[in-house]
């Protein structure tokens, strides 16, 4: 089942920050897009995030798991990377959402489509984490559904994503030496002050 979680705050500040002809962004954007890699925190982050915003709040791997019906992991080891990326690619794209935080998978910045489509609809956050910190956060690699390349490691893995990451990104905050929520803090008043990358 989707995780979605609805927030009933009734604050002036976050029903102006969506929506309205004086929000920093244009009005069709009423979400909210978390990206960045495994580990980042952009689900823990999201749903506080939610309920800090008054949103709703979607997970896209627990979409594309519901929808292939099968978990993360098994659908990596089962269709491999391409696969894998192919069939996320199309379950994303279809997404449709309003007033919501979503967080989304880490390897969803390898499509052009998916991300356009993000980018349409949404504010792109990105979560970014140094690489020590990610290791230090990341200890089941081969169990976490993390889609790798054959013979790719964490490391080639972070420097591949990096740029893309920061090229999607409309805000960029740094995740390390922050708790949650000093992060969740940041990326309200960011969102809703328009604050660029």
């Amino acid at each position: 089942m989707v995780m979605r979680h609805s927030s009933r705050s009734s604050s002036s500040r976050s029903s102006t920050a969506f929506g309205s002809e004086t929000a920093p962004f244009p009005v069709k954007k009423t979400n909210v897009v978390l990206i960045g890699m495994p580990g980042s925190g952009k689900s823990t982050s999201g749903v506080l995030l939610a309920k800090s915003l008054g949103l709703s709040f979607l997970d896209t791997d627990l979409l594309v798991q519901q929808q292939a019906g099968t978990l993360l992991q098994d659908l990596v080891d089962e269709k491999g990377f391409s696969g894998f990326i192919e069939i996320e690619e199309e379950i994303v794209s279809r997404l449709k959402a309003f007033k919501s935080v979503i967080s989304t998978g880490g390897s969803v910045v390898y499509s052009e489509k998916a991300m356009s489509h993000f980018k349409e609809m949404g504010i792109v956050v990105y979560l970014e984490v140094s690489f020590p910190e990610i290791t230090r956060r990341i200890q089941n690699i081969s169990t976490r559904g993390i889609a790798l390349k054959t013979g790719q490691n964490l490391e080639v893995l972070y420097n591949e994503r990096l740029p893309l990451y920061r090229k999607y990104a409309d805000i960029t905050v740094y995740g390390d030496g922050k708790t949650i929520e000093e992060l969740v803090t940041e990326i309200a008043g960011r969102v809703q002050n328009g604050c660029p990358v």
